[in-house]
């Protein structure tokens, strides 16, 4: 005995989802068809997926301001010391350095 598949759209909501996204791709439309349809944004996004036209947030490079050896030149310039003495400073966390950088940049 086979069960029945009961669809989650119909075929007017998912025109709907697809038309509606389409004009304006952006995660307020996505909350706003949600709250229309009375569904969960991971539900519209699921749906969208599907249907191959989901665009996924571009997800942004992780890009230093400065390298750890940058940090630590401009750290030991402002300290008035010479680099080399202060080279195991690289050895600490990129965030550690950049806020002693900036605590010693605003003194």
């Amino acid at each position: 005995m086979a069960t029945e598949k009961i669809a989650n759209y119909t075929d007017e909501q998912t025109a709907l989802i697809i038309d509606t996204y389409k004009a304006t791709p952006t995660e307020a439309t996505v909350k706003a068809l949600a709250e229309q349809l009375g569904k969960t944004v991971r539900s519209i996004v699921a749906k969208l997926a599907r249907e191959g036209v989901y665009q996924a947030k571009a997800k942004t490079e992780g890009k230093r301001a400065m390298l750890k050896s940058e940090m630590v030149t401009e750290i030991a310039k402002l300290v008035g010391k010479d680099e080399e003495v202060l080279e195991s400073l690289e050895k600490a966390t990129g965030p550690a350095l950049m806020a002693v950088l900036v605590a010693l940049r605003a003194e």
